[in-house]
């Protein structure tokens, strides 16, 4: 454990009633929601998106999953301002990787495929059923393929984006803090076509709810 993950690993671990840590009065910068990041127990998160204190013209927002870190990373342009747990796909039914965009947005949604499970602020990724959702975060992979989040995490999210809002799910350990200057400039690219072909299949599907 790194000393400044030491120094914040108090702070994290008292969240018990609080889920969200709030860096400094949202005066952090990106290497203390990376740090942060590392900390967090299940079911919690750190924000500190300025943009939603005082919004400006502010850059578009990218979503980076991680599955081995099981960590949802949020980025404004090039700049990471929040990060939460998450649980994605279990054995056999694994979440895809690859760059996707919001294809779908719905604060209240129910799944017709499980039982009627109640899905809140559902940002749908794929129209064959994966979707970023508030949803039981137990710390490692335990959906059926969908992105489980944290229930106050997800409504933070649900505000900060928009429909074709990009979101990439990659299977490597990633640096947060360095990430979003890493994200190549195809990515946009790559999503609009994962979109497209997603649009597509969901005019020959005749159920394409989760």
């Amino acid at each position: 454990m790194s000393p400044r993950t030491a120094l914040l690993l108090p702070l994290v671990l008292g969240l018990a009633a609080t889920p969200a840590l709030a860096l400094a009065g949202g005066s952090g910068g990106m290497a203390d929601v990376a740090v942060a990041a590392e900390a967090l127990a299940p079911n919690r998160y750190v924000w500190n998106d300025a943009s939603t204190v005082a919004p400006v013209a502010a850059a578009p927002v990218a979503i980076v999953v991680s599955i081995p870190d099981q960590r949802a990373y949020v980025y404004r342009g090039t700049a990471l301002v929040a990060a939460s747990t998450v649980s994605t796909g279990r054995d056999g039914n694994e979440t895809p990787v690859g760059a996707f965009t919001i294809l779908q947005k719905e604060e209240v949604h129910h799944s017709n495929l499980y039982d009627d499970a109640a899905m809140p602020y559902m940002q749908r990724l794929t129209w064959d059923g994966v979707a970023l959702h508030a949803g039981k975060n137990p710390g490692f992979p335990d959906s059926h393929g969908c992105i489980r989040l944290p229930a106050a995490f997800a409504k933070k999210l649900f505000a900060a984006t928009k429909l074709g809002g990009t979101v990439v799910v990659t299977d490597e350990v990633i640096d947060p803090a360095s990430y979003g200057e890493a994200i190549p400039s195809t990515v946009a690219d790559d999503a609009a076509a994962t979109a497209k072909a997603n649009r597509v299949a969901s005019d020959i599907a005749t159920n394409f709810d989760q």
